[in-house]
């Protein structure tokens, strides 16, 4: 009895000592102490915020960074990494601060900036923490004399100096007491040698030594490897960035006999120097050489001893070798589970060597991003361990290999981004094990295999971008485990296939742009899947009424619908979702109001995109603020009205919000401004007034692109008070903005994109826009702009497009403005002058040369083939003379060419069918910044625009239109000859006008082959001869003039497009007979000797300058006026007869008028 009591007493002692260990009152006041003392010198961090003397937080195993032993309270960790400011001064630490802390397991002091210890308080102190583990200074300033403190922290079982000031040669013998150290890491430090004694006796429990990876190669790792072969313990090594040069002998590396792990990433590696030296790791399991540079010969035989290596990384490697790199991996190491390849330089076009089927052991092969080519070897299917196969991103061909149907445990297939054909084998039903398949980007064709059907397990499915076609097939429905399909970018066609609807575990389902693979807008059919999170698809219209009382079970967080639906209202199931993060319903035809109550709903949605619907009314805000919407564009609808005055109150989280293309009017809210985060903001045509709001202009200092353009804001651009410093993109063009270019946009430092043209802009271009380096798009045309292209210009390496046309810009453009990346330059319509020659520089990538409707002379250079990308030449209406250089037919691929109004002289050069105008030229693509606009409509530069006659006319074309036009201008010069028959064979040619030189000769037959020709102008030339009847095989012609040549003969029959000439397309030729001319014509025609043509090229050679004309009449007017004034003034008597005279004039007219012009009923009574 007694006995069995004392056992009771004994238990409930042991329970009462348990309990008071789990109820431990907390920390030690001395500890405690200790820790605040610690504070004063660990004082740059928020994290030590909680360490207070205070009631509140007296348990300091409470505080951050501290963790105590649950039973005895005694502080076991401390975590202090990080809290002092890495921006200070270097410091010195006291280490008997830490010496309270006799419990003390792991001290982590990393990224402090500790250079030392105060003198006598040395990291020697910490001897008398006998529990201390972990010690982490990582990323310090400690040099090499740490070593001689360390040696007395004999409990140690990991050390870490990382990235300190350890330099030169390190001799670890001051380490040889730490006989219980495991791991040591010295990386990122500036050590080229690493002395072990060979009588070393310590640190024979060493196993992971971590060195090199400071950035560059310094650490000599044939030394190192020759000097730690004291280290029998050691199963890891890391030697990242070093350098291998020389030769280790192996005799000394015969202790590595535990050696599992070598880490060797970003180093410089001899192949075959190097695996000799290793070649002694006969336990090595693990080797990595990530982004290594391998050089040499390397045989087959260097990897013959790596018989036990399991794990070869070798991502991102350069394999500069001799042979087949992966034919002697296959072939050497037989006991290999993992090896990865991704991204390395192997041979150029290197195909997968079957040596690699001979690693039976495999179970992960990683080849991504080798270029790869050829077709997957049938001998795959001996590789019958493999798990994993990722060959990705290659340039596989062929079809898809039957023997990875023979890959029963694979359980991922990756060989997207490739150019697979044929279809998915119908024999993938025998990889039952697979659960994730890509097979996206590829060529694949036929139906959708129902091999995939047997494949129970599979999880995720991606076969999109691909040439799929039929429909999915109904066997699908046995995928109960798919979570992910995605489909879409193929040719499936039908509505949704039933099969879906069974699919319960899907998560992500992705159907769109496909042929006519529609569901409906309802999303019924998807209802029952109640694991659905994201979906986007296309849709088709349908009544919803016999499903309005249908909840769908998911919960979408990412929904895209595309289709066009028939402008009905949004789908019923919307009203249903509460956890939207993204939807996207562009593009559908909606009609409505603003779904406010979608915002509401789903307080988690970050991203609504409304585009191109047809909602209109106001736009109306959520009742409560909504925080987390980052992204709206509700662009191009019908909203009307003012924008709200507190849109920035209940959205304040925006960073992109488009309101383009509506009907908004009145001014801009000033509360655009609390959107602190606002990055972009698109409110372009829309019908806004007024001036930009100060507050907005210095309040959304995040904001990155403005788009303002087309609306009608007045006033200055910007005010003094200025803010958006972050400015990438500004765009005001299409507005009444007034005065100069403000100097507040010099603060924008990096502004790419200045878009101000169709203002009332005045004043000078400023030359502090010279400064911005990062500047590539300066769009100033239909201004008021003066002055000349300021210097400054030339330092703008990176401008891609300069438009300043249609301004009073004068002098002449820099001859050192020659930007690189130049490719649109647009200065017509101004009074730039100077010699052509001195303009023209190399420019490999400019499109278009606009300098038209200047005051330009000299010729056209012969360097003028120096711009190869040349697509529109525009110089009409300048000075320019001299022949048209032959080098002119070297610009491959230019399309339209306006020489017109200038004094040209010679011929024309048969040579230009060399150039794309010809069809046996490719179709040139002009190459412009401006990229189209996105479908959200999102602020991006606009198109280009070029000017060009034709028809009688001046377009303006941009676009597509801009890049299917091509034509010839050379009308209005003095060229001579005959026009070359090789112009007929322009066969892209649209507009051709040579009018109005001294041509001569005959009109070619040749012209019948101008197919595409829509405009043809040889009038007022002195050509003869009859116009080919060929010409009528000319159905695209729309205008033809040959009037005032000396033609002569029958006019083509009335057929086709000639049915439409008037007789002014041949007047001035009197020898021409037929209708539509009054003359008809004999048997014989017209035999008599024709006149001289009508050379009076009065349209374009008149003896008068008109603007010479104009200024000297208004000059000398003014001039007569003022002298008239003067005189009266000065002489009383002749002011007199003046006035008399204009009195008398008035008098006589008064009475002319009244007694001539005035009927007698409205003075009869005065009679």
């Amino acid at each position: 009895m007694c006995g069995s009591k004392r056992v009771w007493v004994s238990e409930l002692i042991f329970i009462l000592l348990v309990v008071q260990g789990w109820w431990s009152e907390g920390c030690l006041e001395q500890e405690r102490s200790a820790l605040l003392q610690l504070k004063q010198f660990f004082n740059g961090d928020l994290r030590l915020q909680n360490w207070v003397d205070d009631e509140y937080y007296s348990d300091c195993c409470l505080w951050e960074g501290v963790e105590c032993n649950n039973t005895t309270g005694r502080v076991i960790k401390l975590d202090l990494g990080y809290t002092r400011n890495w921006e200070s001064a270097e410091c010195y630490m006291n280490a008997s601060l830490f010496t309270p802390f006799q419990q003390l397991e792991s001290l982590d002091l990393s990224w402090n900036n500790i250079a030392g210890c105060v003198e006598n308080e040395g990291l020697d102190r910490l001897s008398r923490l006998n529990n201390l583990k972990f010690l982490d200074l990582d990323n310090n300033c400690f040099n090499n004399s740490i070593f001689s403190s360390l040696g007395g922290l004999s409990s140690l079982r990991q050390l870490s100096l990382a990235a300190n000031q350890l330099n030169g040669s390190i001799d670890i013998k001051g380490l040889e007491s730490l006989s219980n150290l495991e791991e040591l890491g010295m990386s990122d430090n500036a050590i080229d040698n690493l002395v072990v004694p060979k009588d070393l006796r310590g640190l024979r429990k060493l196993n992971t030594l971590r060195l090199g990876g400071n950035g560059f190669p310094m650490l000599d790792g044939s030394k190192v490897l020759q000097s730690i072969g004291s280290l029998p313990s050691l199963k890891t090594l890391y030697l990242s960035y070093t350098n291998f040069t020389g030769t280790v002998v192996n005799q000394e590396l015969h202790s590595f006999t535990n050696l599992e792990e070598l880490i060797l990433d970003e180093s410089d590696l001899p192949v075959s120097q190097l695996l000799q030296s290793i070649a002694s790791f006969t336990s090595l399991k693990y080797l990595s050489m990530g982004a290594c540079i391998l050089k040499g010969a390397l045989h087959g035989q260097d990897f013959r001893k790596f018989k036990n290596l399991e794990h070869l990384d070798m991502d991102g490697a350069q394999v500069d070798v001799n042979t087949s790199f992966l034919q002697i991996v296959g072939e050497s190491m037989p006991s290999l589970k993992f090896l990865s390849l991704n991204d390395s330089s192997l041979n150029k076009n290197t195909i997968i060597d079957q040596g690699l089927c001979r690693l039976v052991h495999l179970q992960e092969l990683y080849i991504v991003g080798n270029d790869l080519r050829g077709s997957l070897p049938w001998c795959l299917a001996n590789m019958t361990s493999l798990q994993v196969l990722d060959a990705s991103s290659n340039q596989l061909t062929g079809n898809i290999s039957p023997g990875l149907c023979e890959l029963v445990l694979l359980r991922e297939l990756y060989i997207d981004y490739n150019d697979f054909g044929g279809s998915l084998p119908r024999c993938l039903a025998n990889m039952t094990s697979l659960q994730v398949l890509y097979a996206s980007s590829n060529q694949l064709t036929g139906n959708i295999s129902p091999g995939l059907c047997e494949l129970v397990l599979l999880r995720e499915l991606y076969i999109h971008n691909n040439d799929l076609r039929g429909s999915l097939p109904l066997c699908l429905a046995n995928l109960t485990s798919l979570r992910v399909l995605d489909v879409s970018y193929n040719q499936l066609t039908e509505n949704i296939s039933s099969s879906l609807m069974h699919l319960i575990s899907m998560e992500k389902l992705i159907l769109s742009n496909n042929h006519f693979f529609q569901i409906p807008i309802s999303l019924e059919p998807l209802f029952n899947l109640s694991k659905l999170k994201t979906f986007d698809g296309e849709i088709c219209a349908e009544t919803e009424s016999h499903y309005n009382s249908l909840t769908p079970k998911f919960q979408l967080t990412s929904i895209s619908l595309s289709g066009y639906g028939d402008g009905g209202t949004f789908p019923n199931f919307l009203y249903h979702q509460h956890d939207l993060m993204t939807a996207d319903l562009s593009h559908l035809n909606l009609s409505g109001k603003f779904p406010n109550w979608l915002v509401e709903n789903n307080t988690n949605l970050e991203k609504l995109l409304l585009a191109n619907n047809s909602l209109f009314g106001s736009f109306w805000m959520p009742i409560h603020s909504h925080q987390k919407l980052a992204t709206l564009d509700v662009s191009n609808n019908f909203f009307l009205g003012h924008i709200p005055v507190e849109i920035g109150t209940y959205l304040p989280g925006l960073m992109d919000l488009n309101l383009s293309r509506n009907a908004f009017n009145g001014s801009i809210p000033s509360s655009f401004a609390d959107m602190q985060m606002l990055e972009s903001l698109d409110i372009s045509y829309n019908q806004l007034t007024g001036e930009i709001p100060e507050r907005m202009a210095t309040g959304c200092f995040s904001l990155e692109i403005l788009a303002l353009s087309n609306n009608s804001l007045q006033g200055h651009i910007f005010s003094k008070k200025f803010n958006l410093t972050n400015l990438m993109t500004l765009q005001l063009d299409g507005n009444k903005f007034t005065g100069e270019i403000p100097e507040s946009l010099s603060k924008c430092r990096f502004l790419e994109g200045l878009y101000l043209s169709d203002n009332h802009l005045s004043g000078k271009i400023p030359r502090w826009l010279g400064n911005f380096s990062t500047l590539k798009d300066i769009t100033m045309p239909n201004n008021n702009l003066e002055g000349p292209i300021p210097i400054e210009f030339c330092q703008l390496d990176s401008l891609k497009i300069l438009d300043l046309s249609n301004n009073s810009i004068f002098g002449t453009l820099p001859s050192c403005f020659s930007p690189s990346s130049i490719e649109q330059v647009h200065l017509s319509k101004n009074k730039i002058e100077g010699r052509l020659e001195s303009i023209i520089h190399y420019s490999p990538f400019l499109v278009t040369l606009d300098l038209s409707y200047n005051r330009l002379h000299g010729s056209i250079p012969n360097r003028i083939d120096r711009l190869p990308q040349l697509n529109y030449l525009l110089l009409g209406h300048n000075y320019i003379k001299g022949e048209i250089p032959v080098q002119l037919c070297q610009l491959k691929e230019v399309r339209l060419i306006d020489l017109s109004h200038n004094n040209l002289s010679g011929h024309i050069p048969p040579c230009l069918v060399n150039t794309s105008l010809s069809e046996g030229h490719h179709e040139a693509v002009a190459l412009t910044s401006s990229p189209v606009p996105s479908p959200s409509g999102s602020p991006m530069g606009k198109e280009e625009t070029v000017p060009f006659t034709t028809k009688n006319m001046s377009y303006y074309y941009q676009g597509r239109i801009l890049t299917s036009m091509s034509g010839i201008d050379l009308s209005c010069n003095k060229l001579t000859g005959e026009i070359p028959t090789q112009i007929g064979y322009l066969t892209r040619i649209r507009a051709l006008n040579l009018s109005h030189n001294n041509l001569t000769g005959t009109i070619p037959t040749t012209f019948s082959n101008l197919k595409q020709i829509e405009s043809l102008d040889l009038s007022y030339n002195l050509l003869h001869g009859k116009i080919p009847s060929q010409l009528t095989v000319l159905t695209t012609l729309a205008v033809f003039r040959v009037a005032y040549n000396n033609l002569s003969g029958k006019i083509p029959n009335r057929v086709a497009q000639f049915s439409t000439f008037e007789e002014d397309s041949y007047e001035g030729n009197p020898f021409l007979c037929g209708w539509p001319l009054s003359k008809s014509c004999n048997d014989s025609g017209l035999s008599a000797v024709a006149p001289e043509a009508y050379t009076d090229n009065e349209e374009c050679d008149s003896l008068i300058d008109m603007d010479s004309f104009l200024i000297t009449f208004t000059v000398s007017y003014g001039i007569v006026i003022l002298a008239i004034i003067g005189v009266l003034y000065v002489n009383p008597y002749w002011r007199r007869r003046w006035f008399y005279l204009v009195e008398v004039c008035m008098t006589s007219c008064y009475y002319f008028v009244v007694d001539n012009l005035v009927p007698r009923k409205f003075y009869g009574g005065w009679m």
